[in-house]
């Protein structure tokens, strides 16, 4: 298996919405997503399936050097030796590829946040940053496409936060900022048994709002000349915010005990009326 195989197999393992953008890009840059997804799920693993933190930050630390080692020409693993072709081509840097890690590591060592600065930064690491990268392979004309993929990032990050709430408390895991919990008058322990009431679904509301936000400020900050490159982000978006929305729409509480998904088909539509919208806006004077 070659190491482009590698990533594929991995990211079809996943099943990812991510792969629904494949079809809108050239191979070269497809390869070049695929390697870059594939990354960010080595570095996930090793928080969701490695119990021993020592175990795990030595993961951690083997990417580290690994990375250190891919921008020295001389990867080891199947995943770094396919981004070595493009990290060239597509003007990746390697300060990036760090702060996913360290991104992984405040996972390792924070199960709570104190407050939505904190969270950002999360965010911006483990999301805001695979944006950035997924513009730079795209390509962008104006530097402001770089302000559109870190608020998509957040954006797409603060959904999967609100989807997986009751997933995430079955790990003893609460990604909601504490002093907002506070704030709306739930505690840990409301999250922690999965206790659908007013106040957690205010709660929550406050949460969709504010990723809401982030959408909304994303697709105002790309430039017309960068929307028909970055289609396969604004697809992302719509995908995820129409979650988004259908949480909203249906009692948030409720993902404390069910995972809120999007059939194909309604996934489908998304895509088409994104893809179609777009394509018309960026040919338009």
């Amino acid at each position: 298996m070659t190491p482009i195989q590698y990533c594929y197999e991995k990211v079809k393992e996943s099943k990812s919405n991510f792969t629904w953008t494949f079809y809108f890009i050239s191979k070269n840059r497809r390869d070049a997503l695929v390697s870059l997804y594939a990354f960010c799920r080595e570095i996930d693993d090793i928080v969701d399936n490695t119990i021993d933190l020592e175990v795990a930050t030595a993961k951690i630390n083997w990417w580290k050097n690994e990375i250190n080692r891919l921008f020295h020409e001389t990867p080891q693993h199947p995943v770094t030796k396919s981004l070595l072709k493009f990290i060239g081509t597509y003007e990746l840097n390697e300060a990036y590829f760090i702060e996913m890690l360290d991104g992984m590591e405040m996972d390792l060592k924070f199960n709570r946040y104190e407050s939505f600065k904190q969270l950002q930064l999360y965010c911006y690491r483990v999301a805001g940053v695979v944006g950035i990268l997924c513009v730079k392979i795209l390509g962008f004309k104006n530097q402001g496409t770089l302000k559109f993929a870190h608020d998509l990032g957040i954006a797409l990050q603060l959904t999967n936060i609100i989807r997986d709430v009751g997933e995430d408390a079955r790990k003893n895991r609460i990604y909601i900022p504490l002093d907002e919990l506070h704030q709306f008058n739930v505690s840990e322990n409301d999250i922690l048994r999965f206790q659908e009431n007013k106040n957690v679904s205010n709660l929550l509301i406050y949460q969709i709002e504010r990723a809401e936000n982030f959408y909304k400020s994303a697709y105002e900050k790309i430039p017309k000349e960068d929307i028909n490159s970055q289609i396969p982000g604004l697809l992302m978006g719509k995908i995820y915010e129409t979650l988004l929305l259908e949480i909203k729409r249906d009692q948030p509480e409720q993902t404390l005990n069910r995972k809120v998904i999007l059939p194909p088909f309604r996934k489908m539509l998304v895509i088409f009326k994104c893809f179609f919208k777009n394509k018309f806006y960026a040919l338009s004077s």
